[in-house]
């Protein structure tokens, strides 16, 4: 069904949002020297410390909510392709290593949403440490197997949106995501710029959906608030009852809230969320990127978040991992792990900074955590000290200030714990996988698919200004990785030699864009 309607910004007026045209405050850099000439970026990145050293016999529990999502990997090899300094608050480790696929096993049967892996190398930068991977890899669905999706497109037009790598890129994403529908499937599309437009509603039919988004036009302001309020409206009308109901919002992020207003928009999206209303959000563009808005709304909306540069990038993302994206497996999932005190004396988390949770947060159902979709895989490195080994911090002088030495039964490194809920369920499962010790005395250096999820976790960390990796450079990363066949891991690798020689390079490949 096709309705245009027009909403005059009388709605919400607490959550008005200034126009694109005003500079937005926050995180600002500067391009490298040896990057393109331009004006100073100013975009907006909740950075985090890096993950400090912890000691096993004062902290010996971990607990973190999963991330799947992937915009920091894909922002930061723009950043890189285009001559840029990478901000290393720009950088989540997490979001690096979760962007590639791993040889993780599919879990047995879908009474567990899915499988959860161990394994362990030495460490590239470290002889004394240990790395221990976790991995969880979710079931697949089919395009056909997937349920119904009433979807709301929710598209940014205003003026700051003009520029080729935002709108015409919108354009053509969202179009290539109209193709992977389902003839059962709903899509409305609302536009935000100066007023909120409603260009089509409830539609069946992927023509008329693509026909709206080739003819749209940026100009204007940025009124996000109501148009995210419009946007609930039309996908609560539409909802599929026991099918997918999300709204996908395309934009650069530049809503300029003030801190009052921000507070009102994610008052909305948890509002929304608990009516099973979930929320994805797609960042384009360059210069005025929110990326601090676009991530923390799409955590609070039960969603996730992926930055597009590129056609490649939108078929990725939208065509080739869609039933990712819509489908959900599992809730509220959270990682705990505990050491044994004798056999891991240290240890820290390679990212996940600002997932961590309190150790009583995990057996609570009532705290929000990470979704996982059909498809979906989870990886989580920890760099440890086993038992005996000189680790980073020395010896305390006073005896009562040291850690008891590592005594009693050494059979076990750690245990991971893992809590989640099935989409329809409020009340949480628990799987426990206990991880041998004897993993430490067989492990060797990275090979194969390990190697490549290591580098990644190093490339970023590298990034971050991770002073633990030692002289671990951006050439070692690149030799870790290995020859690669895939497009993706090959691009990665591409990415490694930029980052250490600061050129500008093209995609490789021929991408059609």
């Amino acid at each position: 069904m096709h309705r245009r309607s027009v909403i005059a910004l009388t709605l919400l007026p607490g959550l008005i949002l200034a126009g694109c045209s005003q500079p937005p405050s926050g995180y600002v850099y500067e391009e490298a020297n040896n990057g393109p000439a331009s004006a100073v970026s100013a975009e907006r990145y909740d950075g985090h410390s890096v993950s400090p050293v912890l000691q096993v016999a004062n902290a010996p529990v971990s607990t973190f909510a999963v991330d799947v999502d992937t915009g920091a990997y894909a922002n930061v090899r723009r950043m890189l392709l285009g001559g840029q300094a990478v901000p290393a608050d720009a950088v989540r480790t997490e979001e690096m290593a979760n962007y590639f696929r791993y040889d993780y096993p599919l879990p047995a049967d879908r009474d567990a949403p899915f499988s959860v892996t161990t394994d362990m190398a030495t460490t590239p930068w470290n002889p004394g440490t240990r790395l221990l991977r976790i991995g969880l890899r979710g079931y697949d669905v089919t395009r056909s197997e997937r349920p119904s999706a009433n979807l709301v497109f929710m598209v940014d037009v205003s003026g700051s949106m003009q520029d080729a790598d935002k709108l015409p890129l919108v354009k053509q994403a969202l179009s290539t995501l109209a193709d992977g529908l389902r003839p059962d499937d709903s899509v409305s599309i609302i536009t935000y710029a100066g007023w909120v437009e409603t260009l089509v509603e409830g539609s069946h039919d992927p023509a008329e959906i693509k026909a709206a988004l080739d003819g749209l036009d940026a100009q204007g302001a940025t009124a996000g608030g109501p148009a995210l309020a419009m946007a609930y409206d039309l996908a609560r009308a539409h909802r599929i009852a026991g099918g997918i109901n999300r709204i996908i919002m395309a934009t650069d992020g530049d809503f300029n809230v003030g801190l009052s207003d921000q507070q009102g928009l994610e008052d909305m999206v948890k509002r929304n969320r608990e009516d099973g209303i979930t929320l994805t959000t797609l960042g384009f563009g360059q210069g005025n990127y929110n990326d601090a808005m676009m991530e923390a709304v799409a955590d609070l909306g039960n969603g996730n978040h992926a930055y597009i540069d590129s056609a490649m990038e939108a078929r990725k993302v939208l065509g080739e991992e869609l039933s990712s994206t819509l489908f959900t497996i599992a809730r509220d999932v959270k990682i705990q792990v505990e050491f044994n005190p004798a056999a891991v004396s240290q240890y820290r988390l390679i990212g996940y900074e600002n997932r961590a949770l309190a150790e009583e947060d995990f057996a609570d159902d009532r705290v929000d955590a990470g979704e996982i979709g059909a498809g979906h895989q989870v990886t989580a490195l920890y760099e440890i000290v086993p038992v005996g080994e000189a680790g980073w911090s020395g010896l305390r002088k006073y005896a009562a200030n040291r850690a008891p030495t590592g005594t009693g039964d050494a059979r076990e490194l750690a245990t991971v714990r893992l809590r989640y809920k099935l989409p329809e369920n409020e009340t949480s499962r628990l799987i426990e996988h206990p991880v041998p010790a004897a993993l430490i005395a067989t492990a060797s250096r990275p090979q194969g698919d390990m190697a490549f999820a290591v580098a990644v976790a190093a490339f970023g960390q590298k990034l971050r200004g991770d002073t633990r990796l030692g002289t671990f450079d951006y050439p070692d990363i690149a030799r870790l990785a290995g020859p690669q066949s895939n497009y993706w891991r090959q691009e990665f690798m591409q990415l490694a030699r930029l980052a250490a020689s600061g050129r500008r390079a093209e995609r490789i490949g021929d991408e059609g864009d």
